[in-house]
């Protein structure tokens, strides 16, 4: 068999029928290249690895689970990328969707990593732990609305799906967990540059306690400032408010 890693945040998934939940919820959609993050012991690997007709990659930092993956099923060998998911390359030249049961110490990372490549990721589905699937999930006006919800919701239709019980992984982690799943959107909002949007959204949010007049100062003109937008704060913003001020920026 093999060892759990706490190191490595290492919670595997037993339930099988949250596995087939998760594959059904990329199959809606069709899909040829798929990328699976942290295959682990394999609980979402073996049925993943049973859909007809598509390029699989899987990605794994841990040696052992490599070596347990490549036994346990032979027709995974040569689709093991043997590194972590932050330091990969693309797996796919082509459109690719990722799935996976996603380490919660990395899981904001990963979703960086995703608007790196998301002119070519078609789908994502996965599991988080459940503060930030909801945080993903959120919308303006909300407290768990912030950087994350806005970044990831100005290129992606973001879909909660359904809880997971603690219960549901060897061991149980400490908290509760939640499968979301992510759909380019086909209008992106217009903003100025992505640059400027992620240089506003992240500066914004950087003082959200203070009004957004206070907390991006630098970024706009006194003119400008003057708005009666500036007097809200940051998490009163739409997606869209801010892909627009980015137009009004220095």
């Amino acid at each position: 068999m093999y060892t759990l890693k706490k190191s490595l945040g290492q919670h595997f998934l037993k339930d099988e029928n949250i596995c087939r939940k998760i594959v059904e919820a990329l199959m809606v959609y069709p899909l040829k290249n798929l990328a699976e993050v942290g295959p682990g012991g394999g609980a979402l690997t073996k049925y993943l690895l049973q859909i007809p007709d598509i390029n699989f990659k899987a990605v794994e930092i841990d040696k052992e689970k490599v070596e347990f993956l490549e036994k346990t099923y032979p027709q995974i060998k040569d689709k093991i990328i043997h590194e972590s998911f932050l330091d990969t390359t693309q797996p796919f030249e082509e459109k690719f969707t990722i799935v996976g049961n996603f380490p919660y110490n990395i899981s904001t990372q990963i979703l960086f990593k995703v608007l790196e490549w998301k002119d070519d990721v078609e789908c994502v589905a996965g599991m988080f732990q459940k503060e930030v699937a909801q945080r993903i999930a959120s919308k303006e006006g909300n407290k768990t609305y912030g950087v994350l919800s806005v970044l990831v919701q100005a290129f992606f239709k973001v879909e909660y799906l359904f809880d997971v019980h603690e219960n549901s992984f060897n061991p149980p982690p400490k908290v509760k967990s939640g499968v979301i799943r992510l759909l380019p959107l086909p209008q992106k909002p217009g903003m100025k540059s992505e640059k400027a949007f992620f240089l506003l959204v992240k500066t914004a949010f950087n003082q959200r306690r203070k009004t957004l007049r206070n907390a991006v100062r630098g970024l706009f003109t006194p003119e400008v400032l003057e708005e009666d937008i500036f007097n809200k704060r940051a998490e009163q913003l739409s997606v869209n408010d801010f892909a627009l001020l980015t137009f009004k920026m220095n």
